[in-house]
């Protein structure tokens, strides 16, 4: 047992809570037009009048065609766009903002990885992931690996946030935010019904009604969609069924009621939600040989892998405003309960084994015999050659209350815009895991008769308090933004294991973190910006004193411009990170042994690059415009010192070493015609070759995955008061690559898939 204090005073709390925020942030439709919008927007918060609308206040990134004047890294993706190529997939989404790292896992983008600036893209778990403006992530403080992540098709807009523009989002601001918005409950009567067909058994319907009552508004929208998956077992599974898909639903209803009296507004929201998916998905891949060969191939000893999983939501909103100031408040729950059953390795014993080394070396001589057993070419005869299935059984919660308020003040001859506030959460994870044996016969997995063994069965909590004060000053043409973050975290850890209860910690950190911006405008159409923030991301509650917090100083400088019509931005970042922190996980990879969930220090770390994006819009006759866009991403990292460690993506690392993960190289480009009754756009995206670890001795030493380019194409016709029909096509020119060897081996990107549909709005 243990107890790490690392302890704040009630009097620093006390004054956290005078000033303070933590993110509030909601979702606003997107009301652009789609001749004039580009692939991305950039701006911080929608333009401030002497009334503030409820979601126009909720909405975090503007709309308008103006140069962006906030001092920071911000991105918008909006409905039009996300309505142009209907992606169901959040990585596809991300290719068409600068500056993400992301290693794609399942082809469907069931469970990102997605990092920003060369953080770790595992499971998402150093960014800080929103919906609506609140922690999405399952336990964001005590576990954030991101095993649930929102369904993609009922956003409405997506906001990135980089540099100093995302350290009021935390509590992860290494790397930055990503938040995604829902539908707002609309003024009058709307709807859409939308339903899909494609390939691989692909199948969508999507649907939403609204309308607005007096003061009351409601929102009913819901979606399914499934696939059969394209990948192919080798053999049936004991239900006698080959599906490698998944089937996912999700029902969300919002209610919203305006209480406005006299010169005070006051807007009550209530957003209730649940989602569950039910997906036939492997942690195992092939052999480099066997992908070439058949890349969508899946081993017998795959059969019996499943997710299963629910989450419900329920968040409240309170909204007020005055003439001197306006305030959002949100209450919020979050419940997560999924069951992960999937292969682990061999049972092991005098002859150990390791999926990934068996996967990487096939043919050698202890491994030739796991991979006949693993493609059930060979049956199980010993006991070390027993397939291990592992159900990671997990439930989560997140829950809090969280303000913050905006307003305006002249002060020593300067205007100042304020917005501070505060959060309290409280997060938990609770682990039941378990295995069961099984031998391989005649490609089948068996079960060996033993007893289900109880392997890890503990509790992770937290209770956080996180405040933020952010101040812009403004003077002529330049705007500067003073701004700090107070993370104050108690957290706990508790082995329930039978007889290991003895095991268990209490611990207390707390960390402020500064920021500083400012953007200098040289006309109406271009500006210049700067900025430095601190970065962090906290330790896990079990991990002791011997692992360091991560931290890091990161920079930013760059140019915008904007005319209306074309606009370019190009950002240089440099993150100082003082003390990289990584964990072992499945997902990372299977060598972890006794050390999963274990958290390593990586020591100094520096990772640079260039993010630039470019969008134009051409008139090419009266009824066709041409509207064009680039995202281009440079990014390099290395380890500033030499050290050995056992976490598998690193190994003996030589100062000067890469980190893995990170293509050097990315490119997106989109095109495409817009008439007044169709359009055709087009996506193409380009990934360098990224390093699949970054020292020596470990299984990928030395290996990496090879550069890709994938091409996506949509088209749509318009009936006019009939709806539309759209058809689209995934990887046009079916391009099937390795994107990565994890968690066990070869893994392919999704192959050529079409699809046809019909949306009807009312």
């Amino acid at each position: 047992m243990a107890y790490i204090s690392k302890p704040f005073s009630l009097s620093q709390v006390t004054i956290a809570l005078a000033i303070a925020l933590s993110p509030v942030m909601a979702n606003a439709n997107d009301a652009q037009n789609s001749n004039t919008q580009t692939s991305t927007v950039t701006s911080q918060t929608a333009n401030t009048e002497e009334k503030i609308d409820f979601v126009e206040r909720l909405q975090i990134i503007g709309h308008n065609d103006k140069l962006r004047t906030e001092a920071g890294s911000a991105t918008l993706i909006g409905e039009v766009e996300l309505e142009k190529f209907k992606f169901d997939d959040i990585n596809r989404v991300l290719y068409n903002v600068p500056g993400i790292n992301i290693r794609e896992e399942d082809g469907f983008g069931l469970r990102p990885n997605i990092g920003f600036r060369g953080a770790t893209p595992e499971r998402s778990k150093k960014i800080t992931v929103m919906e609506d403006g609140i922690l999405i992530g399952p336990a964001p403080y005590s576990a954030p690996a991101a095993y649930y992540f929102p369904m993609m098709s009922k956003m409405t807009s997506l906001e990135v946030f980089k540099g100093p523009a995302a350290i009021k989002y935390g509590p992860n601001t290494v790397a930055g935010a990503l938040n995604m918005n829902t539908r707002a409950v609309p003024d009058a009567q709307e709807g859409m019904i939308d339903v899909s067909l494609g390939t691989d058994a692909y199948s969508k319907v999507h649907g939403f009604y609204g309308n607005t009552f007096g003061n009351l508004g409601v929102l009913i929208e819901g979606i399914n969609m499934q696939s059969e998956g394209f990948k192919t077992l080798d053999s049936v599974n004991d239900n006698g069924s080959s599906d490698t898909g998944f089937d996912k639903n999700d029902i969300m209803a919002k209610f919203r009621y305006d209480l406005t009296t006299g010169d005070i507004e006051h807007t009550f929201g209530l957003k209730l939600s649940y989602a569950d998916e039910l997906s036939n998905e492997s942690y195992l891949g092939l052999t480099d040989d066997d992908f070439y060969q058949s890349p969508n191939r899946r081993y017998s000893a795959s059969q019996l892998d499943k997710m299963d999983w629910q989450h419900q939501q329920i968040q409240f909103t309170h909204f007020m405003q005055t003439q001197s100031f306006d305030i959002t408040t949100h209450v919020y729950r979050n419940e997560f309960e999924r069951s992960w059953f999937k292969i682990n390795g061999f049972k092991g014993g005098l002859i150990n084994s390791d999926l990934q080394d068996i996967l990487a070396n096939p043919d050698s001589d202890v491994n030739a015999r796991f991979y006949q057993i693993l493609t059930g070419q060979a049956n199980s005869l010993a006991e070390h050659e027993k397939i291990i299935v592992g159900d990671n059984a997990r439930e989560y919660y997140s829950q809090g209350i969280q303000s913050d308020i905006f307003f305006d003040v002249n002060l020593l001859g300067f205007t100042h815009k304020f917005n501070t506030g505060i959060r309290f959460h409280q997060d938990q994870i609770e682990r039941n895991h378990t295995t069961d044996s099984f031998n391989m016969r005649s490609a089948q997995l068996v079960s060996d008769g033993s007893a289900q063994v109880a392997t890890t069965t503990n509790r992770e909590k937290t209770d956080a308090i996180s405040v933020f004060f952010k101040d812009t000053i403004n003077y002529e043409a330049l705007a500067v933004t003073l701004g700090v973050r107070g993370e104050f975290i108690d957290s706990t850890y508790q082995n329930r294991k039978v007889g290991e209860e003895d095991d268990w910690q209490k611990k207390s950190s707390s960390i402020w973190l500064p920021s500083l911006s400012a953007f200098y405008t040289l006309s109406d159409s271009a500006g210049l910006l700067f900025g430095v923030h601190q970065g962090f991301v906290p330790t896990s509650p079990k991990e002791g004193p011997e692992v360091d917090i991560e931290k890091s100083v990161n920079y930013e400088f760059g140019g915008r411009y904007n005319n209306g019509n074309a606009n370019v931005e190009a950002i240089f970042f440099f993150n100082d990170v003082s003390n990289l922190k990584e964990s072992c996980s499945f997902s990372a990879a299977s060598s972890c042994g006794d050390s999963l969930d274990k958290e390593f220090n990586g020591s100094e770390v520096d990772v640079y690059g260039l993010e630039f994006t470019a969008g134009y819009t051409a008139e090419l006759t009266k009824q066709l415009d041409l509207p064009l866009s680039v995202v281009y991403t440079y990014t390099d990292s290395e380890f500033k010192n030499t050290f050995s460690s056992d976490f598998p993506m690193w190994g003996d690392i030589e100062a000067g070493d890469a980190v893995p993960y990170l293509p050097e190289n990315q490119l997106t480009i989109n095109i495409g015609i817009t008439a007044e009754q169709w359009d055709i756009n087009l996506i193409a995206r380009y990934v360098d070759d990224m390093l699949e670890a970054s020292g020596d001795g470990v299984t990928l030493s030395g290996i990496s995955t090879k550069a890709y380019s994938v091409v996506d194409l949509s088209a749509s016709y318009y009936l006019g008061n009939y709806g539309k029909i759209y058809v689209k096509a995934d990887n046009l020119f079916e391009s099937e690559e390795i994107i990565s060897r994890r968690p066990y081996g070869a893994r392919p990107s999704k192959p050529q898939q079409f699809f046809v549909g019909y949306q009807y709005n009312f």
